[in-house]
């Protein structure tokens, strides 16, 4: 196996031909594929068009496909009259590689005038029934504009790893505000309960208007595309994986 001090240093590149919204909304893949599943739904029903796409060199990669016609396994959609920008990573970026993505997509928003990011994720914790809620982990900045006078609870105590904590420091220091919206994820994938708490708090937090009623049909149409990648997701070593530890 390849130690970390020898690993090739991933890079990626952000490509896009429509400048991008205030607000960037991300799910990437990782456990129970909840924040993907999220993303790729809020996509479909808000009729937004692809802006955009993320390539990466130095990390193994995916080249998804549908009805025979390959995509870009992390892309950008968006549409004219909505101020949303929403990130569909379904590509598997192992923790080695957690930082340079991060940065990658911090340096491109503050390139672009982004002024708040906000990440939808699953957390594989055990948790009773109380618990299938959504919790937060959000700077300052970001509660006070999205979630005061909401019902969305502070995440007790813990920390974040890989992307999602990288993202989170750079708000902490710059005046990008940033949030992560979590929820507890079981092995079943994709984990349709659990993406839809998470589409109702994008629903609530942001105001728009979603129809939730097709979310079983949508996952059951991908459910076997879901489940491949949630093997490679199960199947990556837990030092290829973030640890997101917090406890509620």
């Amino acid at each position: 196996m390849t130690s970390e001090s020898h690993r090739p240093r991933a890079t990626f590149e952000i490509s896009h031909h429509e400048e991008p919204s205030g607000t960037l909304l991300a799910g990437f893949s990782e456990f129970g594929l909840a924040g993907l599943t999220a993303a790729n739904y809020l996509v479909e029903q808000l009729d937004l068009e692809e802006m955009g796409h993320i390539t990466a060199e130095q990390l193994p990669a995916i080249t998804p496909f549908e009805n025979g016609r390959p995509r870009h396994h992390t892309r950008l959609f968006s549409r004219s009259d909505l101020d949303l920008t929403i990130l569909v990573g379904e590509l598997f970026v192992p923790v080695w590689a957690a930082d340079p993505f991060a940065t990658a997509i911090l340096d491109w928003t503050a390139k672009h005038g982004v002024e708040e990011i906000a990440v939808l994720s699953g957390i594989p914790v055990p948790h009773g029934p109380d618990e299938h809620r959504v919790f937060s982990i959000a700077t300052d900045d970001f509660h006070e504009k999205r979630l005061d006078g909401t019902d969305i609870p502070g995440m007790g105590r813990g920390f974040l790893d890989g992307v999602n904590a990288t993202l989170i420091a750079r708000g902490l220091d710059t005046p990008l505000a940033t949030g992560v919206f979590v929820t507890p994820v079981h092995a079943q994938t994709p984990d349709v309960e659990a993406a839809l708490r998470l589409i109702d708090a994008v629903r609530d937090v942001y105001g728009l208007t979603i129809d939730t009623d097709p979310l079983e049909a949508f996952a059951e149409e991908v459910g076997e595309y879901y489940a491949e990648l949630a093997q490679r997701v199960e199947s990556a070593g837990d030092r290829e994986r973030p640890d997101d530890r917090m406890y509620m």
